[in-house]
């Protein structure tokens, strides 16, 4: 019986950690393309995640288009994108050479985010705190013997998709290794006449959408809810994970990923009242892993390597 006990508990944090691994690594990717392009900390990054999922309620079928999950998710992630290629440009790009500034714009941005979110969804559907339907409905799927819910086992499975499409992408689309030229040398990649104020504001546009469809997935398949303050964890998590994995390091943030969500759940699982801890976990391997290995796993400072 003991023998058993343990394995059910084993076979349950495999199951489970790969599922948030790979939605954490869909997170946190946004989050390092922007710093590996433009070595912009974008703090709004948590905003755009939680602004995500409260533009999938607003499409989705209890909001005002009334649209099937798949559009919603689709129309919810372009809005945002766009949004956030706009913050760039009006926001970002002015004050760029200046790191402090751009931390202090960014925090600034995400916070109005947030207040606005507050006052259209207020107006619109009486509370900002809204109950978010699952991405899909269904029966549950066994994995390893552990009972999962359908909508969380394809909203990983897409994720992990989109990770490996955008890792793709950066290594053979013309645009994509537009992305890389500038990570490396920016000056010497406007002097090969690359637009990159267009290139920028384009990687800032899917940062943000990869992070709004992490809030959408997590949001809709894990919490069920959406609030106004649900852009910090995200966005703590997102910097956890990069710090992790080493700053602009794609193959670093996905590997980080996986540890945080491995981490995460064995504590939950493990452990009493381990839930109350596991907001702690990420900045716990972080403060660990910068002691040991202060540039992170992959130790080096090459962007989107």
């Amino acid at each position: 019986m003991r023998i058993s006990w343990r394995s059910t508990l084993i076979e349950r944090l495999i199951v489970i950690g790969a599922m948030s691994g790979a939605v954490y690594a869909l997170l946190a990717l946004g989050f390092t393309l922007i710093y590996g392009v433009a070595r912009v900390v974008n703090f709004t990054h948590g905003a755009f995640f939680m602004l995500g999922a409260y533009m999938f309620y607003a499409f989705g079928a209890r909001g005002i288009f009334q649209l099937d999950p798949l559009p919603a998710l689709i129309l919810a992630a372009i809005f945002v994108g766009v949004m956030g290629g706009v913050t760039y440009l009006l926001t970002i790009h002015p004050i760029i050479e200046d790191e402090l500034a751009v931390l202090v714009s960014t925090v600034a941005v995400a916070l109005i985010i947030q207040q606005l979110i507050v006052l259209g969804f207020t107006n619109a559907f009486d509370s900002a705190y809204l109950a978010v339907p699952p991405f899909l409905s269904g029966p549950y799927f066994t994995l390893l013997g552990v009972r999962v819910a359908r909508s969380r086992v394809i909203v990983s499975g897409i994720s992990l998709v989109l990770v490996a499409a955008v890792m793709i992408f950066i290594t053979k689309a013309k645009i994509g290794k537009a992305m890389r030229a500038i990570a490396q040398d920016r000056e010497a990649a406007m002097l090969m006449g690359i637009n990159t104020t267009r290139i920028v504001m384009l990687t800032m546009a899917i940062s943000t959408s990869l992070g709004a469809i992490a809030g959408i997935f997590i949001a809709s398949s894990t919490t069920g809810t959406a609030e106004p303050s649900m852009w910090l964890s995200p966005l703590v998590l997102s910097f956890a994970i990069v710090i992790l994995g080493g700053l602009g390091s794609i193959k670093g943030t996905l590997l980080g990923a996986f540890i945080v969500g491995y981490a995460e759940n064995a504590v939950v699982i493990g452990l009493p009242r381990g839930s109350y801890l596991a907001g702690a976990v990420a900045l716990g391997i972080m403060v660990i892993v910068l002691l040991l290995r202060p540039r992170g796993i992959f130790g080096k400072r090459i962007e989107l390597e």
